[in-house]
């Protein structure tokens, strides 16, 4: 079985399981867990932040991060198809009180006009008054989409002149890094905070981990606590994660390859596959699905007439071309 739902069902390899294994451990709720704490440190530097924090769940980083940027009936802005926004279960209005409002794009991609034509810092008494934004990049949604550099430090510099709150969601930024030969530290500067995926692209079993100022981290630190995200000897999963960030960050450039290859296939604009994600449409998503399932691929429904594939780890350049060759011949 080809498995193109998600680049979150990659399995661990045997030399990622072997430095698992090896991995030097402590408590890390006693900020005793070496391991976890070398990660946190080198992550922060990749992003040219001050410090890190290590948490077993993307959503939850997205969402500690959040809650140091706005406050309980303030306002976020996200794009309207943003991960914080339709596949977080409305956290941020359960956990911290925070309302959002959204902005229209294209593929997700960002135009800074869109995001200040809707922003309202300080509307005073009646209104609710916008305190941040959060960028996605890439744009899971919006279909592997890579940000354009001028369009974010647009939307950044309108937020310094407001003194507006900027959180970048990077659960693949190491895919806009790769995919745009941007520097990671370039793709992260001007972010109060910023959160990026182990366990997506990279391969990794577990985890995400958010950056910030020390000050910032110290303060997510005690959140993540109240959110029950405290872990004891999680070096055996930062070990995992610090081997996929030296050993499996620029073979994400092969996965942006069979993503291309998959999208003709499809009849899929290429100018719509940035890097390892592709949406095809097709006029009923769910036969689609259960047909490629038949034939050894599985896809996910997404949408009432999308269907998503993602290349990851686990997909070879053989496991592309055939569920190419089959894909091509479904009815769409």
């Amino acid at each position: 079985m080809i498995d193109l739902r998600s680049d979150t069902v990659t399995r661990p390899t045997p030399a990622m399981r072997q430095a698992m294994a090896a991995a030097e451990v402590g408590d890390d709720v006693f900020g005793e867990d070496p391991e976890t704490t070398l990660l946190e440190q080198e992550v922060a530097a990749l992003l040219g932040h001050e410090a890190g924090l290590f948490t077993p769940s993307g959503s939850m980083a997205n969402q500690l991060a959040l809650r140091l940027l706005v406050g309980p009936g303030e306002e976020l802005l996200a794009d309207v198809q943003a991960h914080v926004v339709r596949a977080e279960l409305g956290a941020a209005a359960v956990f911290s009180g925070i309302t959002t409002r959204t902005w229209h794009s294209e593929h997700g991609r960002l135009v800074a006009d869109a995001v200040t034509a809707i922003a309202e810092p300080n509307a005073g008494a009646y209104s609710v008054s916008t305190t941040a934004i959060a960028v996605e990049n890439t744009h899971n949604f919006g279909g592997g989409t890579v940000q354009p550099v001028d369009e974010v430090r647009a939307v950044q510099a309108y937020a310094q002149e407001q003194d507006l709150g900027m959180h970048l969601d990077g659960a693949r930024l190491w895919n806009a890094h790769v995919a745009s030969g941007v520097p990671l530290a370039e793709l992260a500067s001007g972010f109060d905070t910023v959160s990026v995926c182990m366990s997506k692209g990279l391969g990794a079993p577990v985890g995400s981990v958010l950056v910030s100022t020390r000050e910032r981290v110290a303060a997510a630190r005690t959140w993540r606590k109240r959110y029950g995200g405290g872990m004891r000897q999680t070096g055996i999963l930062a070990a995992g994660a610090r081997y996929a960030l030296h050993e499996q960050l620029d073979r994400l450039a092969e996965d942006h390859a069979n993503a291309r290859l998959l999208a003709a296939a499809l009849d899929v604009d290429p100018a719509t596959v940035d890097t390892n994600i592709v949406f095809a449409e097709v006029a009923d998503p769910g036969a689609f699905v259960a047909a490629a399932a038949e034939q050894g691929v599985r896809l996910m429904q997404l949408g009432r007439t999308r269907v998503r594939l993602v290349t990851h780890l686990d997909v070879t350049r053989d496991d592309a071309e055939r569920a190419s060759e089959m894909l091509a011949t479904l009815p769409r």
